[in-house]
């Protein structure tokens, strides 16, 4: 038998991932943060509770991780907060989502995996629904944004492939963290003219960094040893519509026709490509 799923866990790990949208878009919208400053208290604050965490645990390897996963995190990080200074934070975290899951099935296919008749139709049905989501009309998001948003998933999507089969996920995630916290600084400093701060945005950008990255991967992986790998993949399904849920709850924003059937038409695909893959590899 399969050990037991643990549920608390994984239900916190998708709401404080889901969390980043909602506190980064509240952020920049509502505080006068610039997008610079937020990546670089996020991913510092981040930096040292993984750091902590790992100190807890008794782990002191210094060369956990390496550069090109923490460019890649940098890049995420740093498009990933631009991006929310337009857009909806329920609009990108499905623009995110899509991205991420496509960077990593093209990757699949590139290196050899085909995919099945029913794998093609859903990554077809994935793509039509970011496409539908981005074609000009009066509720299309913004295209600067949009566009930042898909080239955060893309690197958050090569950040993952970087990191499979990993012994220890979360002494590397904290070595990657500790990385990216120089280049975001120096982001800031490319920016300093920019640069606006204020306490309540500072705050956002620590709770993102700290609660929604630090500890939400720390629990993550702690849950990730009693799922298969398709059942973490199905699992994550769940954070643009938590991520949605919260933006029309907290935010205020409005759920439009648009977004929802692309909402519909990206996790479903998705869905199709890993409940497929899941069969082929039984």
């Amino acid at each position: 038998m399969s050990p037991p799923r643990p549920i608390v866990p994984i239900v916190l790990a998708m709401l404080a991932f889901a969390s980043n949208s909602l506190l980064c878009r509240l952020a920049l919208k509502h505080t006068s943060i610039d997008a610079a400053s937020f990546t670089s208290w996020r991913l510092l604050s981040g930096a040292l509770v993984l750091w902590l965490i790992v100190r807890l645990r008794g782990e002191t390897k210094a060369k956990a991780g390496s550069w090109r996963a923490a460019m890649a995190l940098f890049a995420y990080a740093a498009c990933f907060a631009l991006a929310y200074v337009s857009l909806p934070a329920g609009t990108g975290a499905l623009l995110l989502f899509g991205s991420v899951q496509i960077t990593m099935i093209g990757y699949g296919w590139w290196k050899g995996e085909r995919l099945r008749r029913l794998q093609s139709i859903g990554l077809i049905l994935a793509l039509a629904g970011l496409i539908g989501l981005l074609l000009p009309g009066l509720t299309a998001p913004p295209l600067p944004g949009s566009l930042l948003m898909l080239v955060a998933g893309v690197a958050w999507g090569i950040y993952s492939l970087l990191g499979k089969g990993t012994a220890n996920p979360i002494q590397a995630t904290a070595g990657n963290f500790l990385r990216a916290v120089p280049l975001a600084i120096g982001l800031s400093a490319a920016t300093y003219p920019q640069m606006t701060l204020d306490v309540p945005g500072v705050g956002y950008a620590i709770a993102s960094g700290a609660i929604a990255s630090g500890i939400g991967y720390a629990i993550w992986y702690r849950a990730l040893p009693h799922l298969q790998a398709t059942q973490a993949a199905t699992v994550q399904l769940s954070v643009p519509i938590l991520a949605a849920v919260g933006a029309i709850l907290f935010l205020h924003e409005p759920m439009t026709l648009r977004l929802g059937i692309a909402t519909v038409a990206v996790i479903s695909g998705i869905a199709l490509v890993i409940k497929q893959r899941d069969r082929t590899t039984q």
